[in-house]
């Protein structure tokens, strides 16, 4: 089976559900890839897809690989010289890369890979489809990401996945494999991550030449925008942005993930909501956004609490 899957366009099937981590967004920044009532996962990773294997939630719909193929001869335990980290991740270099660079958490991977469970039987294979996997290092399972980071390109590995790394010795969702897995993963290419922005250096607090609204939001323009277009609470628009809490510390941000959000005006925060359809095309706005329209002051775990400093560019109205 195929288990491709932190978040939107579901095409594979459970086992790429094994990397990623779907839920974030400001309010879910990055999921909607904007600030939606959710609870954003800094940074947060993309939607399961065919791009991103191994994601911890499974996708709608499967696309069972072609062929089965055969298990290593050590799929059901580690051998002796396979290297151990102290997270309990068991690996083995099958075919050495070249260089020396590794991808960093935010980067994006190509790779071919195929998972066993250590019974022998294959869940899930890019191989067997023909067609490799893209992803961020991020935005998969904890034993992929902490693997692909001590690989270089080239490089091939086999690795022993503990459940608590994976999906759990006993997986909440149906369809996910149980209990330590094993991938043969082979590291085609990676692309590095564009740098994240500067910390504004107004963050904590909005400057004396921030505009204010009635409902508490603070505003001010960093670059103008074009026309007189403003989006509408029920528009949908495609924004780059970036968050930090109070304390310049950057919990989200589109821009590190090399790729836009594009969401409904009516699903995310409520200073968000109000924020943007004060801006024009082309615009890029930095916003001191009050708990109370963001998420409050004792959020739910994983989502930044108290005041949340965004700026964001406005890229389209659609």
């Amino acid at each position: 089976m195929n288990y491709f899957a932190r978040f939107r366009h579901a095409t594979l099937a459970c086992a790429v559900m094994l990397l990623a981590a779907c839920d974030r967004s400001p309010a879910e920044p990055g999921s909607t890839e904007g600030v939606t009532q959710k609870v954003p996962t800094p940074p947060a990773p993309p939607p399961p897809s065919a791009t991103n294997p191994v994601a911890e939630v499974a996708p709608a719909a499967a696309t069972p690989p072609a062929k089965s193929l055969p298990a290593p001869d050590d799929v059901a335990a580690p051998p002796s010289d396979a290297k151990k980290t102290a997270s309990g991740l068991a690996l083995k270099v099958l075919t050495p890369g070249k260089g020396k660079e590794r991808p960093g958490p935010e980067d994006k991977v190509t790779v071919h890979y195929t998972g066993w469970t250590t019974d022998g039987q294959m869940f899930d294979s890019s191989v067997a489809r023909g067609e490799p996997a893209s992803f961020r290092v991020s935005g998969v399972i904890k034993g992929w990401t902490e693997a692909l980071q001590l690989m270089t390109k080239g490089e091939k590995a086999r690795l022993w996945i503990p459940g608590k790394l994976a999906y759990g010795d006993a997986p909440s969702q149906p369809g996910m494999p149980a209990g330590m897995l094993v991938f043969d993963v082979d590291l085609l290419d990676f692309t590095q991550a564009p740098k994240p922005p500067a910390v504004p250096p107004d963050v904590k607090a909005p400057p004396a030449n921030a505009k204010k609204t009635e409902s508490g939001l603070a505003y001010r323009v960093l670059q103008k925008g074009k026309g007189t277009r403003h989006p509408t609470a029920s528009d949908h628009v495609k924004v780059n942005y970036s968050g930090w809490t109070t304390d310049g510390k950057m919990f989200d941000s589109s821009v590190t993930r090399g790729e836009p959000a594009s969401f409904g005006l009516n699903g995310v925060i409520k200073g968000w909501t109000e924020g943007l359809q004060l801006m024009v095309e082309g615009e890029k706005t930095r916003f001191w956004i009050p708990s109370e329209l963001a998420y409050g002051s004792n959020p739910r775990p994983g989502a930044p609490a108290g005041m949340l400093v965004f700026d964001i560019e406005l890229l389209a109205i659609e």
